[in-house]
């Protein structure tokens, strides 16, 4: 195996196992956090060949991720001061990285976890405290960010978008501490609070720990029909403690077995949990005792692979389209915004706004397949690296022109395995004259035919159907044939259409007729002309848009600052124009300028 696997990568084939406790272990060992009380994050100053010995024990029970021993920074441990800190982190970053060397024979190296416990109950402003506890993390490297025994959602959000914002391929954690009743201490319902976080695109697990036992957890999992599925868009963490302790002598003893807490974690793995620890009280035995039971599991369902010569239950139900169930319950406006691709492998400013787009409320973010004929990135690949890592619901462009039946059917498939399954399919722009002695296009078939062919796959072979989208063009001189041939992709499976942009009253009014002819969900475009040179660019150069003259004179003598805010004002008028015969907008920022994007949907009041 790779020991440069990704957690996400790790995650899809395997259960991930994290450590166990470490302040209750070292206390067991340590005579100075066992009597003196001292925090145990001290101990990677103090006693740091004890933590690594920790570390490395629950590597060798089989442990594939580990917390560092920083919990207890959260809550700005009394008397430490702001370098202390940053040395706790750092020394407790290292020594989590030098147990990781000692992985077992044939397996990757564990995952770090900056570990967080809940904000402070001192500082007023609790989550700058904590970004600044992040930025020391992030400095050192860190990807992966555990936030546990949180009481409530306060703070997650803005914390998970601000490390997704500097490390966009991080993988974000939460977790909280629920009695066997099911309520945190500030009295919040834990399946309310994992349905709250659910909506947090940037976390990527949701969970429970410390608290309660094993066989509580486990039970509580059982009644809640309301908890996300293993298969849905958050896995699920789960790390109980190890049953409940008895205090001698101002000192907490946990007495459950490791093997009946193992048997517990096995049960709750087979309820579709991905990711496994435990907290208080539980040891290198316990964590040991538990990959057995996985790896036993593991070695079952291989078994029972071999005999039925099937798969077994790798994706048992169908995925959740969330783009398409706001389609179908027709609730609101729908809002699609495009983002072309770079034509090269520079990523970074293109994934920022796509935080951005995503932060200001967008449905779904659109990509484009080689627009004009000319090669950019990917967009399928581009779409399945903005699902994976955003969380935001993507729908790929795919056109005709660069791929036969089969390369097509192999692109589905991939999409559908990444948990893409919304596509906007196209014929596509040809080759540019100049490049086609190099360059040849394939166009064995066009795009009504890809919609009945995507149709076919979505009935004999797709678990989770693929949302089909098409194009939609309002400017063509002869519109009866775009609408017959709409008809006709809706015979083959078209359920929605995204228009080019409307920039005349005669698109209006071809918008109006379609939205009234087809049966079909139909997304307005919208595309701000942002100077004089654009609309004649746009008039000119690119088949399928048309900018009225009154409008492209409009433009004329204005500086940027004008051209700007009339681009803002005229797209604002051009969808409550365009709101009553239209489900909501396709927004085509030009120039892939974002920002004028969110001007007009903070202007514009007719989104809902």
């Amino acid at each position: 195996m790779d020991a440069k696997i990704s957690v996400r990568d790790y995650l899809q084939h395997n259960v991930l196992l994290f450590d166990g406790a470490m302040g209750t272990y070292l206390g067991q060992i340590s005579h100075d956090i066992a009597e003196n009380g001292e925090p145990c994050e001290l101990a990677n100053l103090h006693q740091p060949d004890m933590v690594l010995q920790v570390h490395k024990a629950y590597v060798q029970a089989g442990a594939m991720a580990l917390k560092t021993n920083t919990f207890g920074l959260n809550q700005q441990l009394p008397g430490l001061s702001a370098d202390q800190i940053g040395q706790i982190i750092s020394r407790g970053w290292q020594l989590a990285c030098q147990a990781a060397e000692f992985a077992l024979p044939g397996r990757p190296a564990p995952f770090i976890f900056a570990d967080f416990g809940p904000l402070s109950a001192l500082e007023p402003d609790k989550v700058a405290w904590s970004k600044g506890l992040v930025d020391s993390f992030l400095e050192l490297g860190a990807e992966n960010f555990l936030f546990e025994t949180f009481s409530d959602e306060q703070g997650l959000a803005e914390l998970a978008a601000y490390v997704k914002q500097q490390c966009p391929q991080a993988f974000i954690i939460a977790s909280f501490a629920v009695q066997p009743d099911g309520y945190t201490r500030t009295g919040r319902f834990g399946a309310d609070l994992l349905a709250a976080v659910r909506q947090i695109a940037q976390i990527d697990a949701v969970g429970f720990n410390c608290v309660s036992g094993p066989y509580h957890l486990r039970r509580y999992l059982q009644s809640q029909q309301q908890l996300p599925a293993a298969n849905e868009d958050k896995l699920l963490s789960i790390m109980p403690n190890a049953g409940y302790p008895t205090v001698i002598n101002n000192r907490s003893f946990f007495s459950n077995s490791p093997e009946y807490y193992a048997g517990q974690l096995g049960q709750i793995a087979q309820q579709g949990v991905r990711i496994l620890g435990g907290c208080c009280g539980t040891t290198p035995e316990h964590i040991a005792a538990v990959a057995q039971v996985l790896a036993q599991q593991s070695k079952n369902e291989d078994d029972a692979q071999k005999v039925t010569g099937q798969s077994v239950s790798m994706v048992s139900q169908p995925l959740v389209n969330h783009f398409r169930q706001k389609a179908e319950a027709n609730k609101r406006r729908l809002l699609a915004v495009e983002l072309e691709p770079p034509p090269d492998v520079n990523l970074p400013l293109f994934m920022q706004k796509a935080q951005i787009l995503q932060q200001a409320g967008v449905d779904i973010i659109t990509v484009p397949d080689c627009p004009i004929g000319r090669a950019r990135m990917d967009s399928s690949l581009l779409a399945c690296k903005l699902h994976r890592e955003l969380g935001v619901d993507v729908l790929p462009h795919m056109t005709c022109r660069d791929r036969n039946l089969n390369a097509i059917k192999a692109l589905l498939l991939g999409l559908s395995a990444e948990g893409v399954n919304n596509v906007l399919i196209v014929t596509g722009d040809p080759i540019p004259t100049a490049e086609r002695d190099e360059i040849k296009s394939v166009f064995n078939f066009n795009s009504r035919m890809l919609a009945r062919f995507i149709s076919n796959l979505n009935e004999s072979t797709l678990l989770t159907p693929f949302y089909i989208c098409g194009a939609l063009n309002l400017n063509v001189r002869n519109f009866d044939v775009q609408l017959r041939l709409a008809q006709e992709k809706i015979a083959g499976g078209v359920q929605m259409f995204l228009t080019q942009p409307v920039l005349s009253e005669q698109a209006a009014l071809n918008l109006r007729r379609a939205y009234q002819e087809l049966d079909a969900k139909i997304l307005a475009g919208i595309m701000p002309v942002v100077s004089y040179r654009n609309a004649c660019f746009m008039n000119n150069e690119v088949a399928g848009i048309s900018v009225d003259e009154a409008i492209v004179q409009q433009y004329k003598d204005k500086t940027p600052e004008q051209a700007r805010a009339l681009a803002v004002e005229l797209s604002c008028r051009i969808m409550r124009g365009v709101a009553d015969f239209s489900n909501g907008y396709y927004m085509i920022p030009p120039f892939n300028r974002v920002d004028i994007i969110c001007d007009i949907l903070q202007q514009c009041g007719c989104l809902n």
